[in-house]
């Protein structure tokens, strides 16, 4: 657990840089052209999980972490903890297909949860529709928006491994505060039932699905309006 800074075998650094899901600037694009040629930088290279890698000598990294601060972005984290949130070009502005504001929940939810201990590294994945660019079915907690602020949840994916799995829906048609209370909530089972290193898809494999399912009417007051309407006239 910690800031993402790896040793090369080429005896460089390789220091991850994290924005907002992923969005820059233009001040903050230029800013990290000027930084990386004062840096010497060696080559900067865009991940599958939204950072920018720079590899620079490894006497200029505090420089770089300066740099990085004062342009309003951070370093990244890894390790056993709530890694930076992945979430596509989900609004009006960045996507024609966006049924939601997904980047601005996205960032909501990096803000509040990146970098939280967890059992093993925790991956949150948010698609703006059901085409799934930011792949929410290989992630720990998936999210896919199925209209505006209102999303379908999936838990227990895994991506880049040998064993892929597909995540589990678990939730649908909640609101994006519905998201963020049910992810605190799986965030919390699985701090309690998971083994150290062991992987989110792992737990529930062991434990079962069942045991991180949230209490019978936990998300009920994160339904939107219409459908809060037509079950309170339901149980009326």
């Amino acid at each position: 657990m910690g800031d993402a800074i790896f040793q090369q075998r080429s005896g460089y650094l390789g220091v991850g840089i994290v924005g907002r899901c992923g969005l820059l600037t233009p001040n903050q694009l230029a800013g990290l052209g000027d930084l990386a040629r004062s840096l010497e930088c060696r080559y900067c290279k865009m991940t599958t999980r939204q950072t920018l890698i720079f590899i620079i000598p490894e006497n200029r990294l505090e420089e770089l972490k300066a740099g990085v601060a004062a342009l309003g972005l951070k370093v990244g984290v890894f390790g056993e903890i709530v890694r930076n949130v992945k979430a596509c070009a989900g609004n009006q502005d960045l996507c024609q297909r966006a049924l939601s504001d997904v980047f601005e929940l996205g960032g909501k939810l990096q803000d509040h949860f990146m970098n939280r201990p967890t059992p093993c590294d925790f991956k949150i994945a948010l698609a703006g529709c059901h085409r799934g660019c930011t792949d929410p079915l290989c992630a720990d907690y998936g999210i896919i928006a199925t209209s505006n602020d209102n999303y379908d949840v999936y838990i227990g994916g895994r991506g880049g491994s040998r064993k892929p799995v597909h995540a589990t829906r678990i939730a649908t048609s909640i609101t994006g505060a519905g998201v963020s209370a049910l992810l605190e909530h799986i965030l919390k089972r699985y701090g309690v039932l998971g083994e150290p290193r062991e992987r989110l898809c792992n737990t529930i494999k062991r434990v079962s699905l069942e045991a991180f399912l949230p209490p019978e009417g936990f998300l009920d007051p994160y339904r939107p309006s219409e459908e809060n309407d037509f079950l309170n006239f339901a149980k009326w």
